[in-house]
């Protein structure tokens, strides 16, 4: 907003006015204001309302004084914010918060203008703008540009030019399957010359198998999904089964909808199939605490309040945890609204415990057992086994008689077991009871206890002394672990414990106040009448047409996948306390495009990497880095770091180390020694880091284990898997070049992609050229080409005079070597291709 400044003199001080050439607007202008500086003493929660002021509501703020409209000579607001006076001035100097002369006078001029407010854009329902007007029709490819480039005009810039073939083939493929484009790949994308080439270039990606791999990344962070539970026990888990109907979701292009209503109450859903029940998981992805001491119903709620901050994230973009308190600071939600909601996630039949069993599993009911027919074939040719060395060695002979012998004997004192350790008090209590006294029924149950104690108990001690026996028992072991670790057991959400909910005083679980029944937030459209009070309802709530929230969230974060940040760079929060878009239309205009396209995901993406808007160079020019150095005009391509977890991929893929097999159970490829030592507190489990061998080592990032309370070292800026997130961190430090450098992944890959540019060419330069290409995708320029080529002389010379350094280099990894390779030549060019890995360029989405 353009503005210029004179002074009057007020009654009370020299006030600094600014002639605004527009009329204010109070979401654009004047909230952010209020909301930043004054709603937090001033808004909607009573507990923290300074002076029963309310400024967050006009008839609130008139009735009490704040101002008169139209008259910002005669508002205390204005002598407040104007006054030179400590007691007087607002915001107070104690609050830390100082509003500037401009935004002052924003607030003056809106109060002359009568101080009208508007409800927060967000939470009204999206509408279709009419198409901008522009003067550059030959530069739109699609809706999306004649928004960013209206924007433009008025800010009389010029959009970039569109990006080299090369450079688009690798963003598309990067963008939508994390994945680097071959060299073949890249030639017949350039050669192509159809106009249609582009287009094809993303039906193709939209179509591939990995692009489900890709977009699961950020729900995978949202959903915190990880393969462990946390804590000190850390028990591993079965979640990854949902990981894969994620994946699966996307690659079928299940409507949002769909996606999400199956996710949030797939197992309320008429006739539910298993596939829908294993959606549910979503809200099963929490921490787990099987600590000692930890209270189970403290740890119930824990998990509740997870979930409804992990929903209300992930589908509404609010910060609704700021109400399991108190009533929210800065948006209309109240506690009740929280505790609302809690209550359709407070009928599952948890406990909070992180569930037993022994070995490294910890799986907490409800959960869906998952028995393959690969499982079933394993255990029958166990129970096969058993049966035919308990045949051989008359071992069930052996146990019978064992049994009555030690029966005859046994008494109220009897010590059982390998422990030692006294029989359970139903048994002893039966066994001082005179035989000729007990009944039938005691008779059965002592019989059937003490058989159970002394297989459990006894039999395992005796078996030992023979080897039929102890064989036996070593396959009943392996049948009871096999069960317990191999057979998959997805913890899922089934509503079958019936709960009543209260608001709880300060959130403490032990001070219920109000009961409350389940429904949705009150200051935003009611459900369909009729509908369901569960998580069904709630779920379909989220997609009737009026609802404001659910398809400008999920549309803002889609951008944010593609061009590193979202329309609204608050991705997690667009409540009051939100960024102000530049381009909140085209958020709109998309949203209600995503809803009518019946909430494809793969329709949007491809609007949206078809538009001219995406197809631009991230080459920037200084005057254009200085008028919007985060390009929130969108007038250039977006560049931004890869996250790690596709760097690692982007290394494994040029160095064709890569096995994209889809889904399955984790991985565990190269991580520092001893990595999860220090959970190894108690002998209860080995926490050794089972490394994997073979292709294992080399599948995707996303398919590598993912302990909660220490995370894979190379995973840099990602999320810690523990609480939902949906902003993505991009940080630049020197532990970040320290992994990419040193990291065995990235070092093999060197060393593998070395060797094979050395096996499909026989001279310096086209190897140089060859290692390039696979990393960068481009050609390789002459000056690159030199840059390069001193490297490699050098590096060369180093290994010359070193050749037990060089031979250290190429035995680097698990992946076979090529033993006919010159070591020295071999050590040189793998540290040329570790450069190569570690350029800017090939960190960057250009």
């Amino acid at each position: 907003m353009e503005v210029t400044m004179k002074f009057v003199l007020s009654s009370f001080t020299l006030i600094p006015t600014f002639a605004v050439l527009a009329e204010v607007s109070y979401n654009q202008d004047v909230r952010p204001i209020l909301a930043e500086n004054c709603f937090y003493c001033h808004g909607q929660d009573p507990n923290k309302r300074k002076a029963d002021l309310r400024l967050d509501v006009r008839e609130a703020a008139v009735e009490f004084g704040a101002f008169v409209p139209g008259k910002p000579e005669e508002s205390e607001l204005v002598a407040r914010l104007f006054s030179h006076e400590p007691d007087e001035l607002m915001p107070p100097a104690k609050s830390n918060r100082k509003l500037t002369e401009e935004q002052k006078a924003l607030l003056k001029q809106w109060i002359a203008e009568g101080a009208n407010y508007e409800k927060h854009w967000t939470f009204t329902a999206p509408v279709k703008a009419p198409l901008p007007e522009v003067k550059q029709t030959g530069w739109v490819r699609n809706e999306i540009d004649r928004f960013v480039l209206a924007k433009l005009e008025a800010k009389k810039i010029q959009p970039s030019p569109e990006a080299d073939n090369a450079t688009l083939i690798r963003r598309l493929s990067l963008d939508l399957i994390g994945l680097p484009p071959s060299p073949a790949d890249v030639d017949a994308f350039v050669a192509d010359t159809a106009p249609d080439a582009y287009d094809k270039l993303v039906e193709r990606l939209l179509k591939s198998e990995h692009y489900g791999e890709r977009m699961a990344l950020p729900w995978l962070d949202a959903a915190r999904y990880a393969d462990s539970n946390g804590f000190q026990q850390d028990g591993d888990t079965f979640q990854w089964v949902w990981r894969d109907w994620v994946v699966k979701a996307l690659n079928a292009d299940m409507p949002y909808s769909q996606f999400s209503i199956e996710q949030l109450a797939g197992d309320l859903l008429p006739n539910a199939s298993q596939e829908q029940m294993i959606a549910t998981a979503f809200n099963r992805n929490h921490l787990l605490n099987g600590e000692g001491g930890a209270i189970p119903e403290e740890q119930r709620f824990n998990i509740l309040f997870d979930r409804v901050d992990t929903t209300s994230t992930t589908w509404l973009g609010l910060t609704m945890a700021c109400a399991q308190c108190h009533d929210h600071k800065y948006d209309p939600m109240t506690q009740r609204d929280y505790y609302s909601l809690m209550s359709i996630f407070n009928q599952v039949s948890e406990d909070g415990r992180a569930g037993g069993g022994g070995g490294a599993k910890r799986v907490a009911a409800p959960f869906l057992e998952m028995l393959t027919e690969e499982n079933k074939r394993e255990m029958a040719e166990i129970e096969a086994k058993r049966a035919k060395v308990e045949a051989e060695g008359q071992v069930k002979v052996k146990k019978d008689l064992a049994f009555a012998a030690w029966e005859a004997a046994v008494t109220p004192e009897t010590k059982a077991g390998r422990l030692d350790r006294p029989l359970r008090p139903n048994i002893t209590t039966l066994l001082r009871i005179p035989a000729e006294k007990r009944t039938e029924a005691q008779k059965n149950e002592l019989q059937k206890s003490l058989r159970a104690a002394f297989e459990s108990d006894v039999w395992p001690k005796i078996a030992v002394t023979d080897a039929p026996s102890k064989q036996a028992e070593d396959l009943k072991t392996q049948l009871t672990t096999f069960k317990n670790e191999r057979i998959p057991r997805i913890m899922i959400m089934r509503d079958d414990k019936p709960r009543d909910t209260f608001i709880l005083d300060r959130g403490e679980y032990l001070k219920p106040k109000e009961k409350v029944f389940g429904t949705t937030p009150a200051f935003l459209p009611p459900a369909t009448k009729g509908s369901p009070q569960n998580r069904l309802g709630f779920a379909q709530w989220l997609f009737q047409p009026d609802h404001p929230l659910t398809a400008r969230v999920q549309v803002n974060r889609m951008w944010q996948t593609l061009f590193g940040t979202g329309l609204v760079k608050t991705v997690e929060d667009l409540g009051v306390q939100s960024e102000v878009p530049v381009h909140g239309t085209l958020l709109d205009w998309l949203a209600v495009e995503f809803r009518e396209r019946g909430w494809s995901m793969k329709h949007l993406h491809r609007l949206i990497v078809t538009s001219a808007t995406y197809r631009q160079s991230s080459k920037v020019s200084r005057e254009l880095v200085q008028m919007d150095p985060e390009n929130r005009l969108l007038a250039r391509g977006a560049r931004v770091r890869m996250p790690s977890m596709i760097l690692r991929d982007v290394a494994l893929g040029a160095s064709g180390l890569l096995d994209d097999r889809v889904g399955g159970a984790p991985v565990y490829p190269y991580q520092p020694d001893q990595i999860w030592e220090s959970l190894a507190i108690t002998k209860e489990r080995d926490f050794t880091y089972p490394t994997s061998s073979g292709k294992d080592l080399y599948r995707r990032s996303l398919y590598t284990f993912w302990r909660r309370t220490v995370g894979p070292a190379n995973m840099f800026d990602a999320a810690n898997r523990q609480v939902c997130k949906v902003r993505q961190n991009i940080t630049n430090t020197p532990l970040h070049a320290l992994t990419t450098l040193n990291d065995p992944t990235w070092a093999e890959a060197a060393r593998v992609l070395a060797a094979r540019s050395m096996e499909a060419a026989k001279n310096t330069d086209e190897r140089l050229s060859y290692a390039f290409r696979r990393v960068l995708g481009r050609s390789l320029a002459d000056r690159d080409r030199a840059l390069l080529g001193k490297a490699f002389d050098k590096q060369l010379a180093i290994y010359q005079a070193d050749p037990a350094a060089a031979a250290e280099v190429v035995a680097i990894g698990s992946a076979p070597k090529n033993e006919k390779l010159n070591p020295v030549e071999h050590a040189a060019f793998t540290a040329v291709c570790l450069i190569l890995l570690n350029l800017d360029e090939a960190l960057t989405r250009e």
